[in-house]
């Protein structure tokens, strides 16, 4: 079967929830999840037979248009495709954290880099592993969409490619990433950061790829 790995498109800007933040899509972020589902009707190598995704809003709202791109399509949730900082009281895309120097952007590099926060990183990994391979056992022969987050798709892909680091590329709103999987456990990663849908609409993280 073939996994297209989504991530979201992009949220709105929540700086203090009073809780964990789960914020909506963005305008802009409700156009790309538009194109994204437009590129998948009309593209054969897009086109999917189930649609999965990660309980919080933004994933959920961009799964929500890629399945009204194929009739009779619902969303199926899984929880353990939530990203890593899920609990967190704010939402700010890390593009912008990182250009304001704004002092949460070291905040989250400690958390996916430092040695402290290696046993949570390898815990995270595992919940991540453990409901994509869900996933693809419950789909054999198919091919499916999983519309997650940047932090799951590194969590998946460096578990497949054997990289320690969990987070190692980052990966643009919408973005695809294909994975195919075989009935005895074979995992070959196909691409990753396909954005043929975007257009000018293309966010900029991707051209800092490699970097926290």
């Amino acid at each position: 079967m073939q996994l297209l790995l989504v991530r979201h498109g992009l949220p709105v800007r929540i700086d203090d929830a009073g809780g964990p933040a789960d914020p909506a899509l963005s305008p802009l972020g409700i156009s790309q999840a538009e194109a994204l589902a437009a590129w998948a009707r009309q593209d054969p190598t897009a086109q999917v037979e189930a649609v999965w995704s990660s309980p919080m809003r933004r994933a959920r709202e961009t799964a929500v248009h890629l399945a009204a791109a194929f009739d009779g399509l619902e969303v199926e949730v899984r929880d353990g495709l939530k990203e890593f900082d899920h609990a967190l009281h704010y939402y700010v895309p890390t593009e912008e954290l990182r250009a304001s120097d704004d002092p949460r952007w070291a905040e989250l590099v400690a958390e996916w880099t430092s040695a402290e926060s290696e046993e949570e990183r390898r815990a995270f990994r595992a919940t991540v592993v453990e409901a994509i391979e869900a996933i693809v056992q419950a789909h054999v022969s198919q091919q499916v969409a999983v519309v997650c987050h940047g932090g799951v798709i590194n969590a998946y892909l460096s578990h497949i490619l054997g990289i320690d680091r969990t987070l190692f590329f980052e990966p643009a709103y919408t973005s695809v990433s294909r994975v195919l999987a075989g009935r005895g456990g074979q995992r070959q990663l196909v691409s990753a950061n396909e954005t043929p849908h975007l257009g000018a609409q293309r966010a900029t993280p991707v051209a800092r790829a490699g970097k926290p």
